[in-house]
């Protein structure tokens, strides 16, 4: 089987490792790709929301299977142009991308299928938006409608910055902000895969979005990420695959919207449950380089069956039931503007401390072959161990062999969890 990965970040290079590992797989393309995904799969050049020349390379190189790793080439209908071409993908149409496309959009879905989700106020004026932050109250949750690559969300208890973001937002053209309830309890990240009418979900993870230690700065396309979730109530996945994933899929399937591909379910873990806070139509990063490290079944026939509609027939997934930690290696500055074309080192020695594998995103090499940060979120540093805290103490050894001038992690990556300190929210008493 040759499949090509559509991308070039951190959860590209590990979704091409985890099909370079495959004994069905004979080749992985990858386009664009990164220095790292270059190890281990053939990069072409490219745009990979260039619909033509995506199905152009896949009938060239004889490509069974496209798998398209980010948001933007499914909102520009790369899949549909793929699927058109008859050549089987793994990513949703753009009508059914926009249940990441748009909040609006997904809440709309939402409201329809009965999922368990905060209330929400659409607004496209000032106005609109402090009456509605009036309504909720703090703490304020104010998200951009469309694609905004993670960071498009601010959560704050001060009522200046949540208008302030706001008005940003809605600067944009056709600028659309959702206000939304504050959701209380830890989050959760939940991929579920789905050939537009059977679901099957991958194991939880959960991700850390701020900059800061401690949950303290600006939120971020995510600093770290770990799985399994020892915490997580033993019912989570049947619970939210009962009450979300498949009345969300049956409800786009009725709209004629099919959704075949990654929905990821990200939940917070609520006093009455389990609600959704988002919807993405796509492998999240940084928790894909967690889930995957930790998949023991073959990733290519997973994927290829969702393409065909064809879930129903796979057997059980199987898991590695030892822990995974990711810490991210961010640029300067990040999430600012990041400072790029810095050397960076230290790779092989980090991938020497044991259990360990690094995994590229903002890379790239300059024009004497070195090896230079390229972006915000320049390496994933991925650690499997038999429990959290070995998994933790492997990942930030491995970080600790990396040069690259002015970077930054976060230290408390899984840290609560390790130390047994997530907390569930209580229980509702009944009233008498």
């Amino acid at each position: 089987m040759v499949i090509l990965v559509l991308g070039s970040g951190a959860r590209e290079h590990a979704l091409a490792r985890s099909l370079a590992l495959d004994p069905a797989v004979d080749e992985v393309l990858a386009l664009p790709g990164n220095p790292g995904i270059a190890g281990l799969a053939r990069c072409l050049p490219g745009d990979p929301t260039d619909a033509a020349l995506v199905v152009h390379v896949a009938r060239t190189e004889g490509v069974d299977l496209v798998v398209v790793g980010p948001e933007a080439p499914l909102v520009a209908g790369v899949a549909d142009a793929v699927r058109d071409a008859g050549i089987d993908c793994f990513g949703p149409s753009a009508q059914a991308a926009r249940l990441e496309g748009s909040k609006a959009f997904a809440k709309d879905v939402m409201a329809a299928a009965g999922v368990p989700t905060a209330a929400a106020h659409v607004c496209t004026t000032p106005e609109q938006v402090a009456a509605a932050l009036s309504a909720t109250g703090a703490p304020y949750v104010v998200k951009e409608d469309g694609l905004a690559a993670g960071k498009g969300v601010v959560v704050t208890d001060d009522l200046a910055e949540a208008l302030e973001h706001a008005a940003i937002c809605l600067a944009r053209e056709g600028g659309r902000v959702v206000i939304e309830d504050y959701l209380d309890g830890p989050e959760v990240s939940l991929f579920c895969l789905s050939d537009g009418t059977d679901v099957v979900a991958l194991d939880p993870a959960q991700d850390f979005k701020r900059v800061g230690e401690g949950d303290t700065g600006p939120n971020t396309g995510g600093m770290g990420a770990y799985s399994p979730l020892a915490w997580a109530p033993e019912d989570l996945v049947p619970e939210v695959l009962a009450q979300v994933a498949r009345p969300t899929i049956a409800e786009m399937s009725a709209r004629g919207m099919p959704f075949a591909g990654v929905l990821y379910v990200g939940l917070a873990l609520t006093s009455t449950g389990p609600r959704v806070v988002e919807f993405n139509a796509r492998f999240g990063d940084p928790e894909t380089q967690t889930v995957l490290a930790r998949l023991r079944t073959p990733l290519a026939g997973v994927l290829r069956a969702a393409a065909r509609g064809e879930l129903a027939t796979l057997p059980p997934l199987e898991w590695d039931p030892r822990s995974a930690v990711n810490v991210v290696v961010a640029a300067e500055h990040y999430p600012a503007t990041p400072t790029t074309g810095d050397a960076i080192g230290g790779i092989e020695r980090a991938e020497e401390v044991e259990g360990v594998h690094v995994l590229h995103a903002g890379t790239a090499t300059d024009e004497t072959g070195t090896l230079v940060s390229a972006g915000g979120r320049v390496l994933s540093v991925v650690a499997v161990a038999d429990d959290l805290p070995r998994a933790r103490d492997a990942a930030y050894a491995a970080v600790g062999r990396i040069d690259l001038r002015g970077s930054h992690t976060r230290p408390d990556i899984a840290l609560a969890a390790a130390q047994g300190g997530v907390d569930l929210p209580d229980e509702p008493r009944a009233e008498a």
